[in-house]
């Protein structure tokens, strides 16, 4: 199967995105084939520093190839290099109706902490669309928020069929074991960079890394019988990044009611620390060669783009224009 997924490049990628998309990648590229992006266009509904958005480009392709995305095995490429992803969504964007948009929570989430709401934002989910109908993936890894969005995608894509004819499948998600991690200091909202405190970033130094997990929230004032959040927090990084052996010693200190948080925490911060130092290493010695990183990304733009024009001149001749890249 044809898998698609994107990352936006708005900041350090942090252990929430690893655990929710970026582990997955990773092991998805050994099962499909797969079509991994930079999404640029995306950022720039919330980035307008020029020089800012060049530099997190960068790094988040150093991040991605570091977790272990395998050039050999998959497509890593930055949107913009692509630019058959904007024309594709000016045509979806005739597909699509204002009801369809008005109803997405993100944007009215998104809307009501801006005093300026760009047309962007609003029209996100098209261009969304346009990303993973451009290369007619059948299957789309996502988390719990981004589920509205692909629904969308489908509407879409059913709506171009009906009136121009059967051209694109109609995209399946894929949710991650680890749909949602959630803040480390405040475990009722999901772990972003905008909450101070809640996260940890890839590029934390080990003692970061403990210090932050040391600290995170575990008893929130739950009902007895019931896991609290922050509890259930600490256990689902357990499962992401320990053994499956000591998840389920902790399990059975929990349900025997055994439990001593700091022992959960120094183990869980230690494993952290092991997987998480391999991926700074990494890190460290790809951020000495620039060239070979952007050699990777512009091979694999090259590649993807014979795929999105195909498709374009799909399009276009269906909807009444004359092909262009088969000129």
């Amino acid at each position: 199967m044809r898998i698609f997924s994107g990352i936006q490049p708005t900041g350090a990628i942090h252990i929430g995105n690893y655990a929710g998309a970026i582990q997955n990648w990773v092991r998805l590229q050994d099962e499909h084939e797969c079509i991994f992006c930079i999404c640029d266009y995306h950022a720039l509904t919330t980035v307008n520093d020029g020089e800012r958005l060049r530099r997190q480009v960068y790094e988040a392709a150093l991040d991605l190839l570091a977790c272990g995305l395998d050039p050999e095995k998959c497509r890593l490429f930055v949107q913009s290099q692509v630019p058959e992803h904007t024309e594709l969504a000016w045509i979806l964007s005739c597909c699509a109706s204002i009801g369809e948009l008005n109803r997405m929570t993100q944007f009215k989430e998104k809307s009501e902490r801006s005093e300026f709401i760009n047309a962007g934002l609003f029209t996100y989910p098209i261009l969304m669309a346009a990303d993973i109908l451009l290369y007619k993936a059948e299957l789309v890894p996502v988390g719990e928020d981004q589920l509205q969005h692909l629904e969308v995608a489908r509407v879409f894509a059913r709506h171009f069929n009906k009136v121009f004819g059967q051209t694109f499948p109609e995209p399946q998600s894929r949710l991650t074991a680890a749909t949602r991690v959630m803040a480390l200091n405040d475990p009722l909202k999901k772990m972003s960079k905008s909450i101070a405190g809640s996260t940890i970033m890839l590029t934390d130094s080990d003692d970061v890394i403990r210090r932050q997990i040391k600290r995170a929230v575990t008893d929130t004032g739950a009902q007895s019988g019931t896991m609290s959040p922050g509890v259930a927090n600490l256990f689902n990084l357990l499962k992401i990044f320990s053994s499956p052996e000591t998840v389920a010693h902790f399990e059975e200190q929990y349900n025997s009611g055994a439990l001593r948080y700091g022992d959960l925490k120094k183990v869980l911060g230690d494993d952290m620390v092991a997987k998480l130092s391999v991926i700074r290493e990494r890190r460290q010695e790809l951020a000495q060669k620039p060239e070979m990183v952007e050699a990777i990304l512009s091979s694999s733009a090259k590649q993807v783009r014979k795929m999105a024009r195909q498709t374009l001149d799909e399009v276009r001749d269906k909807v009444g224009y004359s092909p262009i890249y088969s000129i």
